[in-house]
């Protein structure tokens, strides 16, 4: 079982699971229909993230839902590069999500120490260059293809094995175009070409242990995904809705958090922020106990 502990630039060092709060300027996200598409309230719920829990806020501007089809590179600036600004200026560590190096690059010359790329870096040929010369900690995600075509995709043999092996070949090759490893995150993907009805997000979640070779830390980002809703489905077969998975999603954090997960991507923060305290105290028998002490008085207790 993997260390959670990486000294990753601009990001907190904790001895425990992190907890990314999500924050879609959206207004087709499938978790959430467009709530933060303003910038005001994106901000707003951006801070009270950090406020729950949150030890980075993830911020989009693209659905990377399946089926979704891209936005123009204006409007995806223009969703996110003020969220971002605002969001750094108040002391939130900010993430980008983007697959666009032009958006990555703004977001982090506005603040951002982070770029969460589900692409791997094969959408834009600019990121990897662009990651190297600035220096910021940069996940690389598993990815077979945009989501209007990526579930053709997902076919495999042994979805662990070949998750695997991708993900080492994309590192290698961001490696070989001046992205230093000690940068880099890794995200086996779940819900990206791998589809509910074959088990693969869970076959991946099982194995977690197999990234370990990797040397590199694992982001988990499967908050209100279809295969929790599958695993969920009603008497009738009708899978459980996005917004009430978040109980199932509080599991797989727990899960993720006492399995080495580096970091696990949520939407509902608070009970996730508890989690990973309760999987880091069960995980050392209790030594982390003053740290977990010490994050709660930092977001204002656990009081609810």
């Amino acid at each position: 079982m993997a260390s959670t502990t990486y000294g990753l630039p601009g990001l907190p060092r904790r001895e425990r699971c992190l907890v990314m709060g999500v924050v879609n300027v959206t207004p087709d996200s499938f978790s959430d229909g467009g709530r933060w598409f303003d910038h005001g309230r994106a901000v707003e719920h951006g801070l009270q993230l950090a406020a729950q829990g949150a030890d980075i806020v993830d911020v989009g501007g693209e659905s990377t839902r399946p089926g979704a089809q891209r936005v123009s590179l204006d409007e995806e600036l223009r969703r996110v590069v003020p969220v971002v600004r605002e969001l750094t200026r108040q002391g939130v560590a900010v993430s980008i999500d983007t697959m666009r190096a032009q958006v990555a690059d703004h977001a982090v010359q506005a603040g951002a120490v982070l770029v969460n790329d589900v692409s791997g870096g094969l959408a834009d040929p600019s990121m990897a260059p662009l990651v190297a010369k600035a220096g910021v900690a940069y996940v690389l995600m598993h990815w077979r293809g945009h989501s209007h075509d990526m579930q053709r995709r997902a076919v495999y043999t042994d979805v662990v094995a070949e998750v695997h092996d991708e993900l080492r070949d994309r590192m290698e090759a961001m490696v070989d175009e001046g992205v230093d490893p000690a940068q880099i995150v890794l995200d086996p993907g779940l819900g990206f070409a791998k589809r509910p009805e074959e088990a693969h997000n869970w076959q991946l979640l099982a194995h977690l242990d197999r990234f370990d070779d990797l040397g590199r830390p694992l982001l988990i980002a499967g908050s209100r995904k279809r295969f929790l809703g599958r695993l969920l489905a009603d008497a009738d077969g009708h899978d459980r809705p996005f917004s009430e998975s978040d109980d199932a999603t509080l599991a797989l954090t727990a899960l993720s958090a006492a399995n080495g997960a580096w970091c696990v991507r949520v939407h509902d923060v608070r009970p996730s922020a508890d989690a990973v305290r309760v999987a880091a105290a069960w995980r050392t028998g209790g030594a982390l106990l003053d740290e977990g002490r010490a994050d709660a008085v930092g977001r204002g207790g656990s009081g609810r």
